[in-house]
């Protein structure tokens, strides 16, 4: 109901509906204006949208709505919420390789399956905090617990993160040759143990922006005979202990955190690695990402995301020249990694929304939180170029100091709690072709 023959009007009152769980001070922080604030009516539904936006991105909700009303006293506004479900136990049943091309390549690929149970809390306590369980076995063990507060207090500023992981693995890549990762295996044993443990204070200005800080501690340890056949793998050494203190701001104005088509990210994290033996220098790594997300009109949307990493260090160990094909990757070339010191990606491509059916209800079961399942398929064109400085290389390795680019096209599903799947038909830049399965949106 609009206010009649105002330019301006005072919030009465906010309310919000639906969050059984959630603590209603968690969304109120989110907000941009609270009661008391005047807000100017011609611009109130661009404000009340982007407002409407910060709560969903919060991805607490399946769903989030505002409406608002004009009474006597001023605007009348309601959000409603849809809640999630919350607590997931899902049975891991994973391969213990990269992807599913290098599994594919392995002789032993039979043994090489983990199986366990990751667990998940979200919105924990009703305050948007989480907790995370791993308990792994079969062919790499893992345990592993944290904890992750994005805010505390009243006004939700200031966070904290802690955790630890120990993990065993009877297999380790101990050397890159002709740009394929050879593996040791221990008939009995674990060619590599790792444990780590890190705490960290976050600094959130709004669920689209925060600011990390966190110190971690860690100790690994490897075999012999790994450092037998690659004694650069810790250059020289079988074990070794180190801290990483790490800031990282992230700034996220996507209109979905999922499957975004409009907006921007970007992503700044400078780490500062310190060895604990007093004989094995520090070094530095910066690594800045960006992406953007155009709507083209008629249907077809245009993304397109650039990531740089650079090392500072006097001499690095085998272990950290991880580059391409590991975190960041050139489509196309899964059976390969490609190590150095500095490497930039860049990734486009244009997608067009081929079907966007009804959500799926699934009438056996009487919780809206989990019985609507949506669905929405893209197909996307897409091409990726990559490049990796890396000074000093050996064992036939012919990617690293070489353009490496790639085109396909692929088939997108987004789905139930953020999912996305993705089939890809590729052509690389060695006239390879190949079909790729993933789980994530590639940009």
């Amino acid at each position: 109901m609009p206010c009649p023959e105002l330019v301006r009007a005072p919030v009465a009152t906010i309310i919000f509906g639906g969050n059984a769980i959630t603590k209603e001070q968690i969304l109120r922080v989110e907000l941009d204006f609270h009661e008391g604030d005047t807000l100017t009516l011609a611009d109130l539904p661009a404000r009340l949208e982007a407002n409407r936006s910060r709560l969903f991105n919060l991805q607490l909700f399946h769903a989030v709505v505002v409406q608002s009303s004009c009474t006597g006293t001023g605007l009348i506004i309601v959000f409603g919420v849809q809640e999630r479900w919350y607590t997931f136990p899902v049975p891991i049943l994973s391969l213990a390789d990269r992807n599913l091309r290098s599994w594919l390549d392995r002789p032993d690929r039979g043994r090489r399956l983990d199986y366990g149970l990751h667990l998940t809390r979200s919105n924990f306590r009703g305050r948007n905090e989480q907790i995370i369980a791993n308990l792994q076995l079969g062919f790499n063990r893992k345990y592993e617990l944290f904890y992750e507060a994005p805010g505390l207090g009243r006004y939700r500023r200031i966070g904290v993160g802690v955790g630890g992981s120990f993990s065993q693995s009877r297999t380790l890549d101990y050397l890159t040759r002709a740009d394929e990762l050879v593996a040791l295996r221990a008939d009995a044993g674990f060619p590599i143990q790792r444990f780590y443990a890190t705490a960290g204070v976050r600094f959130r200005h709004t669920v689209q922006f925060l600011t990390a800080f966190d110190a971690s501690y860690h100790r690994e340890r490897i075999t012999d005979s790994v450092n037998y056949f690659n004694p650069n793998y810790y250059q020289g050494r079988t074990q070794r202990e180190f801290l990483d203190l790490t800031l990282t701001s992230t700034r996220n104005q996507r209109n979905t955190f999922a499957y975004p088509l409009a907006g921007q990210f970007a992503q700044f994290r400078l780490t500062h690695r310190v060895f604990l033996d007093a004989v094995t220098p520090s070094f530095t790594t910066l690594r800045v990402k960006y992406a953007r997300y155009l709507p083209l009109g008629h249907g077809l949307h245009y993304s397109a995301g650039l990531t740089g990493q650079a090392r500072i260090a006097r001499r690095l160990a085998y272990a950290d020249s991880r580059a391409l094909g590991y975190e960041d990757l050139v489509r196309g070339y899964d059976q390969y990694v490609i190590d150095g010191r500095h490497y930039g990606l860049l990734q486009q491509g244009i997608s067009y929304r081929l079907l966007k059916p009804s959500p799926i209800k699934l009438e056996s079961l009487d919780n809206p939180k989990i019985n609507t399942i949506p669905l929405a398929l893209y197909l996307n064109i897409f091409v990726d170029a990559g490049y990796v400085s890396a000074p000093g290389q050996r064992f036939q390795n012919r990617l690293p100091n070489r353009l490496l680019t790639a085109g396909g096209v692929g088939l997108h599903l987004v789905t139930y709690y953020d999912r996305v799947f993705t089939a890809e038909y590729t052509l690389n830049g060695l006239g390879q072709t190949g079909y790729f399965f993933r789980a994530s949106f590639p940009i």
